[in-house]
């Protein structure tokens, strides 16, 4: 019987494990099955500008997986026993239970509340396209005018704010954060975030907590009222609770606690990426949810499940960043280096180059799903039964 493999999600982490498991294995050895919600590729680092109006690609994950013999199941996960290796899923057909003996978790996250009052009824996200999509058509409901207020003060939300700024310049956009807009930034790339700001008349609210969203406003933790027509709920990321209830270890905020080969503490046969992998960075420090990590998490998670599978040893991948990528608008972005401890460093590249590269970056994305074995080894690797390893039942 062939070992059967299953990828939970199709995102950064997961279509880009997917392939490169594909091109490790024989097919004749392994299955591959790839549950993903929706049919297509979804370019999360973009869905701020399809909420803006703009038309994107689409990339659909039949199309990418061509010629690789991975099965795609588009279905939405219920549930997952991960004591009788089991998947419990909802699609097309109705409901299916899916048996599997080495599980990929990568199924992502959403946006947080943080358990504010009113932000489930009445606030917008980016953080899947669905959101994004409904955003959209709030915005055109409003016809070029009306107020949004963007919440939070991370990467998600500067780059919300200053995409809707510049692609329907007759909103008013405010942002409201807890902390000090950009401070984290180098000295010389605050202030070029700030000029942006100003170019795009953006008007900030530094220190505040906004403590609950209504239809038309949102009060600040102080009782400052916000009047909005569209709030933009960017005030960080979370998971769905399927992994937590499937009997994994996991952390306090649901992400699955692995080893530094991304397997599950709990159990083994199971592998995570991605946002859903609570892995500890080469600095000491936890990874954070981001695209950057799915890289680094899925490489690392292939590595091992191939190496646990034919016997060859594991090497490790980098889990550490060199810089942060904003984009602010179309023609303009800051490209901040970091250092070892990922502290902004004096130096950092702005304007029209640093765009340039984050644009190259995106356009990386769906060209490495095409390509998953780029200036990697390309040679597939037979199953084979190794003394002392927990896959040594599955014989080539």
């Amino acid at each position: 019987m062939k070992h059967r493999i299953m990828v939970l999600g199709a995102g950064y982490a997961g279509a880009y494990a997917a392939g490169l498991l594909a091109r490790r294995l024989h097919r004749d050895e392994v299955e591959i099955t790839v549950v993903n919600a929706e049919p297509d590729f979804v370019e999360r680092m973009r869905l701020h500008q399809l909420a803006a109006g703009q038309e994107l690609r689409r990339h659909g994950l039949a199309e990418l997986f061509a010629g690789t013999g991975i099965r795609l199941l588009v279905a939405r996960v219920e549930s997952v026993d991960a004591g009788q290796r089991t998947v419990t899923v909802t699609g097309a057909a109705g409901t299916d239970r899916l048996e599997y003996d080495t599980l990929l978790y990568t199924l992502g996250s959403t946006a947080a509340h943080h358990g504010v009052p009113g932000v489930a009824e009445h606030a917008f996200h980016v953080a899947g396209r669905p959101s994004a999509l409904r955003l959209r058509r709030r915005l055109d409901d409003l016809g070029g005018n009306g107020t949004v207020l963007v919440v939070g003060g991370n990467l998600t939300a500067i780059e919300a704010a200053t995409e809707l700024a510049e692609s329907r310049p007759g909103l008013r956009v405010t942002l409201a954060t807890s902390g000090e807009l950009g401070g984290w930034l180098g000295p010389a790339a605050r202030r070029h975030l700030l000029r942006a700001f100003d170019r795009f008349d953006i008007t900030v609210h530094e220190h505040t907590t906004v403590g609950r969203v209504e239809a038309s406003h949102a009060v600040a933790a102080d009782g400052t009222v916000l009047p909005t027509d569209a709030t933009v709920w960017a005030a960080g990321f979370a998971v769905h609770p399927v992994a937590a209830a499937s009997g994994l270890a996991v952390e306090e905020n649901g992400r699955i606690r692995v080893d530094r080969m991304m397997r599950s503490v709990s159990h083994p046969d199971v592998y995570a990426a991605g946002d859903r992998a609570a892995a500890i960075r080469d600095n000491g420090r936890p990874l954070p949810m981001s695209c950057a990590s799915a890289g680094f998490t899925a490489t690392q998670a292939v590595a091992a499940i191939v190496g646990d599978l034919t016997g060859r040893d594991v090497p490790e991948t980098s889990l550490s960043y060199v810089g942060n990528h904003i984009s602010l608008g179309r023609s303009d972005g800051i490209f901040q280096l970091v250092d070892a401890a990922e502290r902004s460093k004096s130096w950092a590249l702005r304007g029209r180059a640093a765009a340039r590269v984050k644009a190259a970056i995106l356009n990386a994305g769906p060209w490495s799903l095409r390509h998953p074995t780029y200036g990697m080894p390309t040679r597939r690797h037979h199953v084979e039964a190794v003394p002392g390893r927990r896959h040594k039942e599955v014989a080539a």
